[in-house]
């Protein structure tokens, strides 16, 4: 009987919700003839964006509310309203997105009073269901009543409010076309990245090089001291240009995935952020990195562009917590998901991950993006921050 009731109260809840909404649209309806009529007389024409702008958000309250209950997310797909007046009508009533809310608005219109039932329900719950069920035993009757009747309520919200094929396929197209202009521009500032690296560290080193060679060479009859000094300074600029071209390769495509695997590769970057010689943490101290995977195969491995990026947000999510976080201790969660890779990197710290404060989160979320992959960042204040990334691929 107490899960009934409890059962119960929390369809009266949504249904009480639901019946608010309902009475709101009831008077939205007055706000939609208004606009029509301006739009027929032409001087309240600019009132159908404004109007479908508001439209949109009160489905997308009920979508919310609908998910709350049945536990399953209804997509949005809408055109954006930019640009002039002229512009933002067309997108307005073109928008298959309208359609289908006007249509929930309508549908709701009828079925939003049934939400009412919901108050005689109680009173005959509580006698009926009282008496047979709490004192002869027998199995609730009336009261699951008021659950099916939010069921039914959310069942029909959730289908009128189902974007189309056609608004889903358009949404999709605009998801992708922003994509790969983040991945061309991600491209273009990862190659003047490079470019500047090279100029600034291998390239400098390399003249630096020859120079001493060539100073070498001269003073090398004359002044052989002086000669064995400056071939020393340049062994030293080899093995430092050396140096700067394998940190320029790293930051391409770390040759230790394709030794190690994406796997072997975490594990070698938990180990080294752990070394006392990382010298991330101001005080001196390393972070404490650990490393679980959860179902990823040995034997079969991801693509490399796949692991690349995974590696590459493993890497910045560490760095954050190393140097904003305060924590002194991570963990790093590698398991082969239903649609491809997931990666999950937790730390104790201070929490408030801001991604406007040069965190490296939008550059994170670019590189993402560009496989189709989603990127989660949870930072409350005072912690834990989570960044769980998710990228699609075949096995």
């Amino acid at each position: 009987m107490r899960a009934t009731l409890r059962q119960a109260a929390r369809a009266t809840v949504h249904l009480a919700l639901a019946a608010a909404m309902a009475f709101g649209s009831y008077l939205f309806i007055t706000v939609l003839l208004i606009t029509a009529t301006g739009a027929v007389v032409v001087a309240g024409i600019w009132l159908v964006p404004e109007t479908v702008l508001l439209i949109r958000r009160v489905a997308g309250a009920k979508r919310r509310l609908t998910a709350s209950w049945t536990g399953r997310e209804i997509p949005e797909a809408y055109t954006p309203l930019t640009g002039p007046v002229r512009e933002r009508l067309r997108t307005a009533v073109r928008d298959p997105g309208t359609l289908t809310d006007l249509r929930w608005m309508a549908g709701y219109y009828v079925y939003g009073w049934l939400t009412m039932l919901m108050l005689p329900l109680w009173p005959a719950g509580l006698v009926v269901d009282g008496v047979g069920s709490g004192l002869l035993g027998r199995q609730a009757v009336v009261l699951p009543l008021i659950v099916r009747l939010a069921d039914l309520e959310a069942g029909w919200s959730a289908a009128l409010l189902r974007p189309s094929p056609e608004a889903l396929l358009a949404h999709r197209v605009e998801q992708l076309t922003a994509t790969r202009a983040d991945a061309v521009a991600a491209h273009g500032a990862e190659l003047r990245r490079i470019e500047r690296d090279l100029h600034d560290g291998a390239q400098a080193r390399l003249v630096a090089l020859s120079m001493r060679i060539g100073l070498a060479q001269r003073a090398y009859g004359t002044a052989p001291e002086t000669a064995r000094k400056l071939l020393e300074d340049a062994q030293d600029q080899a093995e430092e240009a050396l140096a700067e071209l394998r940190h320029v390769v790293r930051g391409i495509h770390p040759p230790i995935l394709t030794d190690r695997g994406l796997a072997g590769a975490v594990r070698a970057l938990a180990a080294r952020w752990g070394s006392p010689r990382s010298g991330v943490a101001e005080s001196g101290g390393g972070l404490r990195v650990t490393v679980r995977t959860d179902g990823l195969p040995q034997e079969r491995r991801a693509p490399a562009a796949v692991e690349a990026a995974a590696y590459f947000v493993i890497a910045e999510a560490l760095t954050n917590a190393a140097r904003h976080s305060g924590s002194e201790r991570a963990e790093v969660v590698l398991a082969r998901s239903r649609t491809g890779l997931s990666a999950r990197v937790r730390d104790e710290g201070c929490g408030g991950a801001d991604e406007s404060a040069g965190s490296g989160l939008p550059g994170m979320r670019r590189r993402v993006a560009a496989l189709d992959g989603t990127l989660r960042v949870s930072s409350p204040a005072g912690g834990p921050t989570v960044v769980e990334v998710e990228l699609p691929c075949v096995w």
